[in-house]
């Protein structure tokens, strides 16, 4: 027996390792219960998620090793590699991290054998490669060389995101620091989506000549994705007005500080779409059949918007997992979401934090 969804939600099927399971999803959730941690077993089938891993420390970031999903572990600093059964191995601790509020290792990707991290350091944000060899089960990580660092670094709005674009490029978003000034001021690193060469180099297409800069006017985005065409998406934390989805545009200027939100204002690149801080809180994303999935922390909410309506959004999830961190495609096409209740500002709940494994198609 199902249980009648509250309106304004809607119910549809999918197929989660070989069951038919419900995905609700909300246009709006007035009043939500946030539960601030793992779901009971009927919450569980009632959402469409499937618990994948359980046991995670202030996990962050998720990247595929062929096959083989790594995940970075902000305060612990270590890399855990996972394997069929949801079982977790520590690949290694990276040297130099020095967690602090929201800072610490931060994003992860993978690229040409190589591990990409971004983290927190002493006192600035750096970003290194590792080689990445080794069977699944025993994979290790070679010697670090820094590719990029000075980033402004802070306990808040370090920004943290790296991802390998379809252009083979490394982009990263950096936050204000604590420094709104920095990210209208082209020549720092502050505020910024970089655009990079695997290797650390200013790719000499890039919008401002010898620079890393891609974007700027960003107050924290935590979000990058690409659609089947090659655009950009990025979503950003707000300050107390309104979090954003935003298109990226080589060159162009988000507006953080001079604007929040939909402005109409001549020089800056508006979102196309936006949402109150308690409702979003917007973090990791990806594209999956045709929709942008984005992770929600203060929200506590997975959130739908399809790319042929940026103006729309279904929310999922809602309140039965806490804390959401990020979302990734796993190999086999389907989604993954990190939650993030243990990370200090959720309620986490046994087994927390765990990742969740959901088929949209």
């Amino acid at each position: 027996m199902i249980e009648t969804l509250p309106a304004p939600c809607r119910a549809r099927w999918i197929a989660v390792a070989g069951a038919a399971l419900l995905l609700a999803g909300c246009t709006t959730t007035p009043g939500a219960e946030h539960r601030g941690g793992g779901a009971s077993p009927g919450a569980e089938a009632a959402s469409g998620a499937e618990t994948v891993a359980t046991g995670l420390d202030a996990p962050w970031s998720i990247a595929f090793h062929g096959e083989t999903p790594l995940v970075s572990e902000r305060d612990t600093a270590r890399i855990v590699e996972l394997d069929a059964e949801g079982g977790s191995r520590e690949v290694a601790v990276i040297d130099g991290v020095v967690p602090a509020g929201e800072g610490g290792l931060l994003g992860i990707a993978v690229h040409d054998e190589h591990l990409y991290v971004n983290f927190t350091a002493r006192d600035e944000n750096r970003i290194e490669r590792l080689p990445l060899a080794g069977e699944p089960g025993a994979l290790a990580l070679g010697e670090a060389e820094t590719i990029l660092d000075g980033i402004p670094a802070a306990s808040h709005h370090n920004g943290g995101r790296i991802a390998i674009g379809p252009d083979g490029m490394l982009y990263a978003t950096t936050g204000d620091a604590g420094d709104p000034a920095s990210a209208q001021d082209a020549g720092s690193l502050a505020g910024k989506i970089l655009r990079l060469a695997p290797d650390g180099a200013a790719p000499a297409d890039n919008p401002f000549p010898g620079s890393y800069v891609y974007s700027l006017g960003h107050r924290n985005a935590q979000g990058l994705a690409w659609d089947d065409d090659g655009a950009l998406y990025a979503s950003e934390f707000g300050q107390n007005t309104w979090d954003e989805l935003n298109v990226i545009e080589a060159g162009g200027n988000y507006g953080w500080p001079e604007v929040e939100g939909i402005a109409g204002r001549a020089g800056f690149v508006d979102p196309v779409q936006q949402w109150e801080p308690g409702e979003a809180s917007p973090s990791g994303m990806a594209v999956v059949d045709g929709s942008l999935y984005i992770a929600n922390l203060r929200g506590e909410r997975l959130r739908e918007v399809p790319l042929g309506d940026l103006g729309a959004s279904t929310e999922h999830l809602a309140g039965v997992y806490g804390r959401l961190r990020e979302a990734a495609v796993a190999p086999d096409g389907s989604l993954w979401v990190l939650t993030n209740s243990t990370d200090g500002r959720g309620a986490p709940a046994d087994g927390d934090d765990r990742i969740l494994r959901v088929d949209p198609r």
